[in-house]
């Protein structure tokens, strides 16, 4: 997995200055780290790069979404990061405004009841599943 895209301007405000971000970003993601061990993180001109190691294809995908759904960061690349390949498809999707978990699972699944699904496949990307905010990229794991 190598670069996403996200909206510079839309996030969770994790550092004040870009000279603080690698530090703030790799603390942010530690604390609930999907399983990515020797983190590095650095920032420049609104792009994270990540570096590290993982033995989830899974935990790649959230430190990249983590890093993503940060204020002041429009790309994420992780091209550094050794993972093995993913086995489960996994589409991203932007939330809207009027969004909430249960009507994007009606629009992914056709069920909105599997709305736990989609907060546990980005549980260290969303703290309360009733605070998603435009902009915002989570994965959609597939059958």
């Amino acid at each position: 997995m190598g670069l996403l895209s996200f909206a510079k301007n839309i996030g969770k405000k994790i550092f004040g200055s870009e000279d603080e971000a690698p530090e703030k970003l790799k603390k942010h993601i530690e604390e609930d780290n999907p399983g990515i061990s020797n983190l590095e993180v650095d920032v420049k001109d609104g792009v994270a790069t990540i570096k590290g190691e993982t033995d989830d294809p899974s935990a790649l995908e959230k430190v990249i979404l983590m890093a993503g759904n940060a204020l002041g960061i429009e790309e994420v690349h992780a091209d550094e990061v050794t993972a093995p390949a993913q086995t489960v498809t996994v589409e991203y999707y932007e939330v809207k405004k009027g969004d909430s978990l249960w009507k994007i699972a009606q629009n992914a699944y056709g069920d909105g009841n599997r709305h736990p699904e989609i907060f546990e496949a980005n549980k260290e990307v969303i703290q309360n599943p009733d605070l998603i905010f435009p902009g915002q990229m989570l994965r959609i794991p597939q059958d």
